[in-house]
C-alpha cells in the first residue's frame, strides 16, 4: 500500500520527517517498506517564461528562445520544438541542472549559437499525459497551472509529494486505505483523527424507478448498494487527484473511474461504475454463472465462468466478475451520460477462487481477498457522490438501493485489565488501557469492548492485548523469563560440538547429515575383516529394507558414500565433514553406546595427507588440546599403509586420519585420492586443557638459533621435536620445522630436518650463553636417539 502524505494531511496533523514518521509507525505495527520523495531527483529546474522566439541564423529546424527564468537577466535557449508561442510557461532547466535518471543538463554552443539551459517535455521529468491531461507527449510541456516565473518546478506541478510504501499483513484489511492507515498515525502520534461523514447533494428523482437490482446468492454476496449519477460529464480529474492517485501507484483516466479508484483507495472499499446504457432492461442480477457462459472484460480478453463463480448481469448476460472485474461494455466512456455506482461485499474466500481460475489479479481482488467490512459500503458509496458533486462531474439522483444480508450487531470482546497486564508483563491502570483503545476506535463499556466494525480480525481478548501493547510501545515492555519454562543454555558438551563444528567449517568444509542406519554392505565396501568387531551391529527389527537394517559402528563408509556421489556428479572438489553418531551393541536387550564421531573427508583442491593434517592439527590446537602425539599406522581400515596416522593424547587415541586405500576408492567409484579423519568427540573433549590462561607481551628480546639435523628416515619428526621441547624446557618460545632434505650427501636410509627455535626468558634478557648451552643439551639429548648436527 502507497500511501500519499499529502492526502494522509486531510485526516490527520503529523509534523515529523519521513523517516521519523517511517520509524514510529513500524513500532506501532504497520510495518513501512520506505519511503521516496517525487521529484527529489530533479534539481535546478524552473518555471521559465518565453520572452521572444527567433529563427536560428545557421539551422533551418531550430530556433533562439529568450527565457524569463525569474534571474536578473534572461537566459538564451536554443530548441527544436514547434509548439512555443511567446508568453508561455515553461519547465527550464537552467545550467547544471540535474533529471530524472540522473540526466545532467549544461550549457553549450548548438550550431554556435549558446543555449544556457533546456526546455522539458512531459517525458523528461517522468510524466505522462495522463498526469497534465492538457499537455501533448510530444513538445515542450506548457504550463496551463497557476505558477511564478523562477519557481521550483517541484511545487509548480505538484511533483513533490512523499509516497510511503507499507507492507499490509493479511489480518490488517482496513490498512489497505488511506483511512485506515490515517486512524493507525492518529494513534500512533496520539493527535485527533479528521473524518466526517460524506454529504451528497441530490438532484431529485429516484433510482428505484430506474433500476432494479437482485440477489440471487447471499452467501456470497452479503450486501449490494447503487447510486445513480445522471447528466455525467466526462472529463480529466482536478490535478490534486491526478497527484494523489499518481502517488498511489494508480494511473489517473477520467473524473468519473477516477472517483473509483480514489474512493477505493481513500476507503478500501472497491467501487464500480456501470454506463446504464449497457444495462439490459435497467435490471442487476446477482448470481453465480451458469455452465458455458462467458465473458470479455474491460482488458479485452475472453474468459469462460464456471458456476462456482460469483458474477453481476443484467437480464440477458453477465456484465462484470464480482470482485474481480467488469466486463467490456460496463466501464464509463466518453459519451457516457448515465452510470449508475456499485459498492458491494463479496465473499472473499470465492473471490480468490474465481480470480485465480481466471488468471486475473486486480486491485479490487486483492482487498475482497483479505476481508472487507460490509458497512463501509454505505460510506464509500457516498464519498463516491459526494466528490461527484465537488468536481461537479453529474448530477446525483436520490435515493440508494441496499440489498444487505449480513448481521450489523457490533462484535465485542471481554475487558480483562489484570489479565492483559499478566500477559504482557507491564503495569497498566485501567484508563490508560481505554485510552489506548479509544484511539483505535474501540469503545468500552464496563467489562465489554466494541469493536470497530471494520476491525474484523479482533476475536479474543490476546488481540486486545496486542493492540494495547503495540500503541503502548514493544521496546517499553520490560525483558523477563517466559513463565513455566526453564532458562535454557547449552551444556559443556554441547557448546564443544558447536564450537568444533565452527572450526572445521571455518577450514572450507560443508557439514552434512546422513542416516545412522545403513547395509551391512557397507562393511564390505571398506573391506572390513570379517571378523572385525565394528561388523556386531545393532540390527533393526522392522527396517524399512536391506539398505537400511542395520545401526552404523563407523560412520566412514556413510563419508565415502558422500564423496563418491559427489566425484560422480563431476564435482573437482569435495570438502566435507559429519558430527556423527556410532552406535555400538552391549549385548542383547541392552541399549547400545551411542558415540559422536566427528568424520572429515575430502578429495580434489590440491589436498592431501598433509592437507589434511594441517587441518587436525589446527583443529586440535583451537580446541585447546595440547602436548598430543602423532604416531604411524601401518594397518587400520579403510586407510593405506602407511599413510595413515593415530593421534594420541597421554596414550588414549583421539582419532586416526589418513588417505583411503585405492581398492576402497574402486569399490566406491572414486577415481581420485581421497582422505578421511575419524575422531572421537567425547575424546576429544576429555582431553582439552583447561580454560586458556593470559600471556602478557615479551618485555625482553628473543634468540634464535636453527638447527639442521641428521636421522634415520624411519624416525618421525614428532619424536626429534619431543626431544627439543624437553631439552630447552621453559625458555623454549616457538619450535617450527622448515626443511626436510634427502641426497646423496646425507646417505642412503638417512634425511635432513632442519628446525628454528625461538628462546625467550620471561625475566630477564637471554645471554647467548644460555641460548648456547640449551643447544648443547638438545644434541646431547638426540645423540640418545641416533640424531647428530649436520
Amino acid at each position: 500500500m502507497n500511501l500519499s502524505m499529502k492526502w494522509l494531511s486531510d485526516y490527520v496533523d503529523v509534523d515529523v520527517t519521513p523517516r521519523e514518521f517511517s520509524e514510529a509507525m513500524t513500532m506501532s505495527g504497520s510495518k513501512v517498506e520506505g519511503y521516496e520523495i517525487e521529484g527529489e531527483e530533479i534539481s535546478k529546474v524552473v518555471v521559465g517564461k518565453v520572452l521572444s522566439i527567433e529563427k536560428h541564423p545557421d539551422a533551418d529546424k531550430l530556433v533562439v528562445c529568450q527565457m524569463e527564468v525569474g534571474q536578473p537577466e534572461p537566459i538564451q535557449i536554443v530548441t527544436g520544438a514547434t509548439n512555443l508561442t511567446v508568453g508561455d510557461l515553461v519547465p527550464v532547466c537552467l545550467d547544471g541542472a540535474i533529471l530524472p535518471g540522473g540526466k545532467k543538463i549544461k550549457k553549450g554552443k548548438l550550431r554556435g549559437v549558446l543555449s544556457q539551459g533546456m526546455m522539458c517535455s512531459l517525458g523528461e521529468l517522468k510524466l505522462t499525459k495522463n498526469d497534465f491531461p492538457y499537455a501533448i507527449e510530444d513538445g515542450i510541456f506548457v504550463l496551463q497551472e497557476d505558477c511564478q516565473i523562477g519557481q521550483d518546478i517541484r511545487e509548480a506541478i505538484g511533483l513533490n509529494d512523499t509516497c510511503v510504501e507499507f507492507e499490509i499483513t493479511s489480518n490488517r484489511a482496513d490498512c489497505l486505505s488511506v483511512l485506515g492507515l490515517a486512524r493507525e498515525a492518529a494513534a500512533t502520534f496520539q493527535t485527533p483523527l479528521h473524518w466526517n461523514k460524506p454529504e451528497v447533494k441530490s438532484c431529485g428523482g429516484d433510482i428505484n424507478d430506474e433500476l432494479n437490482v437482485t440477489v440471487e446468492n447471499t452467501d456470497l454476496c452479503t450486501r449490494y448498494m447503487a447510486k445513480m449519477v445522471k447528466n455525467v460529464k466526462i472529463g480529466p480529474s482536478p490535478r490534486w487527484m491526478r497527484e494523489r492517485l499518481r502517488a498511489s501507484g494508480v494511473r489517473p483516466i477520467n473524473n468519473l473511474v477516477d472517483i473509483t479508484n480514489y474512493v477505493m483507495l481513500e476507503y478500501g472499499q472497491p467501487m464500480h461504475a456501470f454506463d446504464l446504457r449497457f444495462v439490459e432492461d435497467h435490471s442487476i442480477h446477482i448470481r453465480t454463472a451458469r455452465e458455458g457462459e462467458v465473458i470479455t472484460t474491460l482488458e479485452g480478453a475472453e474468459h469462460r465462468l464456471t458456476p462456482e463463480m460469483l458474477v453481476i448481469c443484467d437480464s440477458k448476460k453477465p456484465i462484470g466478475v464480482a470482485g474481480v472485474m467488469g466486463g467490456e461494455y460496463s466501464g464509463i466512456m466518453d459519451d457516457t451520460t448515465t452510470v449508475v455506482f456499485e459498492s458491494a461485499m463479496f465473499d472473499g474466500a470465492s473471490v480468490r477462487t474465481t480470480a485465480k481460475a481466471l488468471g486475473i489479479r486486480t486491485e479490487s481482488s486483492a482487498r475482497f481477498e483479505k476481508g472487507l467490512d460490509a458497512r463501509n459500503c454505505e460510506d464509500a458509496i457516498m464519498r463516491a457522490c459526494e466528490l461527484v458533486n465537488i468536481l461537479g462531474c453529474g448530477e446525483v439522483v436520490d435515493g440508494t438501493i441496499d440489498k444487505a444480508y449480513f448481521d450489523p450487531t457490533p462484535k465485542t470482546v471481554t475487558f480483562e485489565p489484570e489479565w492483559t497486564n499478566q500477559f504482557l508483563g507491564i503495569q497498566l491502570t485501567r484508563e490508560e488501557m481505554v485510552k489506548i483503545l479509544e484511539s483505535l476506535s474501540f469503545k468500552v463499556n464496563g467489562d465489554q469492548i466494541e469493536v470497530p466494525a471494520f476491525r474484523i480480525d479482533i476475536e479474543h481478548k490476546a488481540d486486545i492485548a496486542e493492540e494495547i501493547a503495540r500503541i503502548y510501545g514493544y521496546n517499553n515492555i520490560p525483558t523477563t523469563v517466559i513463565r513455566g519454562v526453564a532458562e535454557a543454555s547449552l551444556t559443556p558438551e554441547q557448546q564443544f560440538e558447536k564450537k568444533t563444528g565452527e572450526i572445521i567449517r571455518a577450514l572450507g568444509c560443508n557439514e552434512i547429515a546422513t542416516y545412522s542406519f545403513i547395509s551391512p554392505k557397507y562393511y564390505d565396501k571398506i573391506n572390513l575383516p570379517k571378523d572385525s568387531q565394528l561388523r556386531e551391529s545393532v540390527t533393526i527389527s522392522n527396517p524399512l529394507g536391506e539398505d537400511t537394517s542395520v545401526m552404523r559402528t563407523t560412520a566412514i563408509p556413510s563419508m565415502l558414500e558422500v564423496l563418491s556421489r559427489n566425484y560422480n556428479n563431476r564435482n573437482p572438489q569435495a570438502w566435507m565433514y559429519e558430527i556423527a553418531t556410532v552406535y555400538l551393541p552391549k549385548g542383547k536387550d541392552v541399549q547400545p553406546d551411542e558415540l559422536n564421531k566427528i568424520v572429515i573427508g575430502l578429495y580434489g583442491g590440491n589436498s592431501d595427507f598433509y592437507t589434511l593434517k594441517g587441518m587436525v592439527e589446527l583443529l586440535l590446537d583451537r580446541l585447546n588440546i595440547k602436548d598430543w602425539d602423532i604416531a604411524v599406522t601401518e594397518d587400520a581400515i579403510p586407510f593405506h599403509s602407511g599413510r595413515c596416522a593415530t593421534i594420541l593424547k597421554d596414550g588414549v587415541e583421539l582419532g586416526v586420519l589418513g588417505e583411503i586405500h585405492p581398492a576402497v576408492l574402486n569399490n566406491y567409484g572414486i577415481g581420485t585420492k581421497a582422505y578421511v579423519a575419524n575422531f572421537d568427540m567425547q575424546a576429544l573433549f576429555a582431553a582439552q586443557s583447561e580454560e586458556a590462561t593470559y600471556h602478557p607481551l615479551p618485555k625482553f628480546p628473543a634468540s634464535t638459533r636453527d638447527l639442521s639435523l641428521v636421522c634415520e628416515e624411519e624416525l618421525p619428526v614428532i619424536e626429534i621435536e619431543k626431544v627439543i621441547k624437553s631439552s630447552v624446557g621453559k625458555i623454549l618460545e616457538q619450535l617450527e620445522l622448515f626443511d626436510i632434505f634427502r641426497g646423496e650427501q646425507i646417505g642412503e636410509g638417512k634425511k635432513s630436518v632442519s628446525f628454528s627455535l625461538v628462546m625467550r626468558s620471561h625475566d630477564h634478557t637471554l645471554n647467548d650463553e644460555e641460548a648456547d648451552n640449551a643447544i648443547k643439551k638438545v644434541l646431547k639429548n638426540l645423540e640418545k636417539i641416533n640424531v647428530v648436527l649436520r
